[in-house]
């Protein structure tokens, strides 16, 4: 099996040796690819003279999660690759995930996005996003099955065959940073490509310091609604209704609730949304006639 590893990459240096480590001490030999977004810090210096080997990608502006990790992606597509293995650079896993996560695969070909339990930094608990997201919240609870399908997994551990990925489509341009993994998972689903982790292997996402602020939630909110905007399981009428009406509903509510500053909020939210109209017309058509030459 010949896979590529991926890694976006923004001021890498506190978790780089974590992270590439992880990879060079895989199970299953991975080549691995770095798409530098234009580091401040020392990354560029560092993989160069620690990982010569290291495939990297210095691009000359930030071009956000999606279109770098794209780059990637045609690439393996390019490149005869069977499968990429998408991962953060603040997160690492253990020696047999992908060996596992490659082994899942050919036993159930119908799965296009397969992930390991997420951890956090230290792996003393399952990470807050992953147990959001899957339900599970005690790491002594895990199920003891092969293989769990859930609808969603943030793409911080991602396993893609090529083979999906050539129905499905890349990223869409659309998203800059967030929100780009929940628009590809709501493709999976149309395209009839189920989304699963394996509860015996386990990834490792440190960003459990990261706190929820005022700021954070909104952008949670906009990329929310972007993506429901996006979802091609959806009429355009009700996707319409779910990306933007919804976002001046919240903004109504707000406002009669005295919540002056989250109304104007959510409105500025809806303004964008509708200001985003042609990009998401074009990235709906895009998803429903997938051709990897468009993806950028």
């Amino acid at each position: 099996m010949k896979i590529l590893a991926i890694i976006v990459s923004y001021n890498f240096t506190p978790w780089i040796d974590h992270c590439i480590g992880s990879l060079q001490a895989s199970e299953m030999p991975v080549d691995i690819m770095v798409l530098d977004n234009g580091s401040k810090d020392e990354t560029v210096k560092i993989l160069q003279e620690r990982y010569p080997e290291v495939i990297l990608v210095e691009n000359k502006d930030n071009l956000g999660f999606g279109k770098a990790n794209n780059i990637g992606l045609h690439y393996a597509d390019n490149g005869d690759y069977e499968g990429v293995f998408l991962l953060n650079q603040d997160a690492w896993i253990d020696p047999n995930v992908i060996a596992t996560l490659v082994k899942t695969s050919e036993e159930h070909p119908d799965y296009g996005i397969l992930s390991p339990v997420h951890l956090t930094g230290n792996g003393d608990k399952i990470e807050h996003g992953f147990s959001d997201y899957c339900g599970i919240s005690d790491l002594q609870k895990l199920p003891h099955t092969a293989l769990e399908t859930v609808p969603f997994i943030d793409a911080a551990i991602w396993y893609l065959p090529i083979k999906a990925l050539r129905e499905v489509g890349f990223f869409a341009p659309v998203f800059y940073h967030y929100g780009e993994d929940k628009d590809m998972s709501n493709r999976m689903a149309y395209y009839h490509w189920k989304i699963g982790y394996v509860p015996t292997i386990f990834g490792y996402h440190d960003r459990e310091f990261r706190k929820q602020t005022r700021y954070s939630f909104f952008r949670a909110e906009q990329v929310y609604h972007l993506s429901e905007y996006t979802n091609i399981n959806y009429s355009f009428s009700k996707a319409f209704a779910m990306g933007v009406l919804a976002v001046f509903k919240k903004a109504g509510i707000a406002l009669t609730k005295m919540k002056i500053r989250d109304a104007f909020t959510y409105a500025f939210m809806g303004l964008k949304l509708l200001l985003k109209a042609e990009d998401v017309t074009k990235a709906r058509e895009l998803s429903q006639h997938v051709d990897l030459k468009n993806y950028v």
